[in-house]
């Protein structure tokens, strides 16, 4: 299924992703640090969410309380308690 998640307090203002069974497919950021975060969603294809919700929870970027990475964690417990 196909979500899409409006971020806040990050560069990036929105990130679209796939859950098929758990698994973590097609991550897109829009804004942000593009390289960076192509990187990311690279990085968690085709792992399951839970793992990707628990080594990215809490991670913050600068003086900022969140970051890509943990907002990308927060729209997939989203996206787990809407399944």
């Amino acid at each position: 299924m196909e979500y899409t998640y409006r971020t806040s307090g990050t560069c990036s203002h929105q990130i679209s992703f796939e859950l098929d069974n758990g698994i973590v497919k097609n991550v897109h950021f829009m804004g942000g640090c593009d390289g960076n975060l192509k990187g990311i969603g690279a990085i968690v294809d085709g792992m399951k969410a839970e793992d990707v919700i628990e080594r990215f929870s809490g991670i913050r970027c600068g003086f900022k309380s969140t970051s890509c990475p943990d907002q990308l964690a927060r729209a997939l417990r989203e996206a787990i308690g809407n399944e």
